[in-house]
């Protein structure tokens, strides 16, 4: 996962729906890849998980586990978007924890963590 590319899209090419319907491809190819839009995070591991993440407010939204997409919800129009976040997360080292809003926690090692904190610590 060491290519890193860069490229500034413009007001009309910026889709998060685009962008998760794309991460979600790339984790059912196994295909792990991290990708910043703004605040947003997304990546995709070669275990077939996708996820979104807001940098700002340290909130998750599973798009894909094991290859197989997720129920969830954005909406957008053209000025605007919103996403129905279901828990927040926290990197500690290698290790990914999300926390539900149901209370449920769970720890994922084997994420790319180092290059999500990265592409964080870019963004900010």
């Amino acid at each position: 996962m060491s290519r890193r590319k860069e490229r500034v899209l413009s007001r009309e090419e910026v889709s998060i729906s685009r962008e998760a319907d794309y991460i979600i491809k790339k984790a059912q190819a196994r295909d792990g890849r991290v990708v910043r839009l703004g605040a947003l995070v997304f990546f995709s591991t070669d275990t077939g998980d996708a996820w979104v993440l807001d940098r700002e407010d340290n909130l998750a939204l599973c798009l894909a586990r094991d290859g197989e997409r997720q129920h969830f919800t954005i909406l957008e129009t053209p000025t605007n978007f919103q996403i129905a976040w279901e828990a927040q997360y926290h990197i500690d080292g290698e290790a990914f924890t999300v926390f539900t809003q149901d209370g449920r926690v769970r720890t994922i090692f084997g994420y790319p963590t180092r290059e999500i904190e990265n592409t964080i610590g870019d963004s900010r």
